[in-house]
């Protein structure tokens, strides 16, 4: 019956031939249009499918192949092409959150930069890096959110327009913190690795591990964001937890490195899920029978009250503060009280200040990153100057008493610089007193 049909339609569709006058050369037959073509296609088509219906069991025909041409028609029973203007682009919305958060795992960069109408950015070894992806979409960046946040965490942030939180990977464990801009949200996320560094693979100081003994007492551990704050503290609270047969308590915003207990016992305590203030959970692990406290920040007056009280009733407590020395750590504690408070204060943090440890990071010469401290040792000297509120001589103190474990930044630079870890400019650069730097430098040159 196929066969007859094609004939019919066939024989309907052949022109008849003109008349064409004697001497006079026929022309060639056009060729067949592709609107001919197409129409042939559609009559053979419902001709079939009703002949197919008559019958109610037939064999299929095999369909007419397809016109050489890319506007041919659509064939029933397949999908519509999609127009242009709707079809996928490359852009960010196919790139997950875990995946850039795998790339910069894997590169060893620090800090990922997302945002409404911006390229994403890496931070590398402090410096920010520009990507090849596109600008993120509104759309793209609530799929990210969705990634790592539930939706109240999400009602939340849009009422209050900040977050601070952490999620995990099988690789590493992520700190979030969203926000929103004059562009729109943005997102800046720290990569905290699974694995905590020791001392020695730090190549901290000796001194380090003297001060993890002591059992009473304030240490702080002080420098800017991204200072590397939180991986020396949580380097020597591993060793603790190796070494001592303790109670450890920490209370971050929010929890960056996991530790597992091992001959010490570990709580981990994070401000906004397990507790609503650092003072209120301060104040709650003075009767958790604690050896070791942590106090992730000590932001404001009554957290510093808190810790130490803690510290003077026979607990070791750890704090960061945000301050770029040592000597100004003691200043900056202090001005959180009124003048009358002051003199009362001193005599405090001098009874329980065990050491302030000042921390920067600085590029080396093979493209890491190195440690650069200023350390201060709470002597008997160090504790009467605390006192009289003399920091001049506590400065010249810290350049003399190597012994104790004290060290300048300055000093610690040039010890970088000597080993060949870094450069005679990065020395410069980072010193907090360039001039004296380059004094130290010109007598080796």
């Amino acid at each position: 019956m196929y066969v007859f049909i094609k004939k019919i339609m066939t024989e309907s569709q052949t022109p008849s031939t003109p008349t064409v006058p004697r001497g006079v050369p026929p022309l060639p037959p056009p060729p067949p249009t592709i609107a001919t073509q197409r129409q042939a296609t559609q009559t053979l088509d419902m001709s079939v499918e009703r002949s197919t219906n008559r019958t109610a069991q037939s064999v299929t025909a095999p369909p007419p192949p397809p016109a050489p041409s890319t506007n041919a028609a659509h064939r029933p029973g397949t999908p519509p092409p999609m127009p242009s203007s709707v079809r996928p682009k490359t852009t960010s919305l196919q790139l997950t959150l875990e995946q850039l958060i795998k790339e910069a795992y894997d590169k060893g960069y620090s800090d990922i930069h997302l945002g409404v109408g911006e390229v994403p950015r890496f931070r590398n070894r402090g410096e920010m890096q520009l990507t090849d992806y596109p600008e993120t979409d509104r759309e793209t960046f609530m799929s990210w959110m969705r990634e790592v946040l539930t939706e109240s965490e999400i009602h939340r942030f849009e009422e209050q327009l900040e977050f601070d939180g952490a999620t995990q990977y099988e690789f590493a464990r992520v700190r979030i913190n969203i926000f929103d801009s004059l562009k729109g949200y943005a997102m800046v996320m720290r990569l905290i690795p699974l694995k905590i560094l020791t001392i020695e693979q730090l190549r901290l100081p000796p001194v380090f591990r003297d001060i993890c003994h002591y059992h009473k007492g304030l240490i702080l551990v002080t420098g800017p964001t991204g200072s590397g704050k939180s991986t020396t503290m949580a380097a020597m609270i591993d060793y603790i937890n190796k070494e001592m047969p303790k109670h450890i308590i920490t209370i971050e915003d929010p929890v960056e490195f996991v530790h597992k207990s091992q001959k010490s016992l570990i709580k981990q305590r994070e401000v906004g899920m397990h507790t609503r203030k650092f003072d209120n959970a301060l104040k709650a692990a003075l009767r958790e029978d604690p050896d070791l406290i942590l106090v992730g920040e000590m932001r404001d007056k009554e957290t510093v009250n808190t810790a130490l009280k803690a510290a003077q009733t026979g607990h070791l407590v750890m704090g960061t503060l945000h301050t770029n020395s040592a000597v100004k750590t003691i200043e900056r504690i202090l001005n959180l009280y009124s003048g009358e408070e002051q003199d009362a204060m001193r005599v405090a943090l001098a009874e329980s200040l065990v050491a302030v440890i000042a921390q920067g990071l600085c590029r080396t010469t093979d493209g890491k990153r190195a440690a650069f401290h200023d350390i201060l040792i709470n002597t008997d000297a160090v504790k009467d100057w605390v006192k009289d509120g003399k920091y001049d001589e506590i400065t010249e103190l810290m350049k003399q008493a190597s012994f104790d474990g004290m060290i300048t930044m300055n000093q610690s630079l040039f010890n970088l610089y000597q080993e060949g870890r870094i450069t005679e400019e990065t020395a410069l650069e980072m010193s907090p007193t360039p001039n004296e730097m380059a004094q130290a430098l010109r007598g080796r040159v």
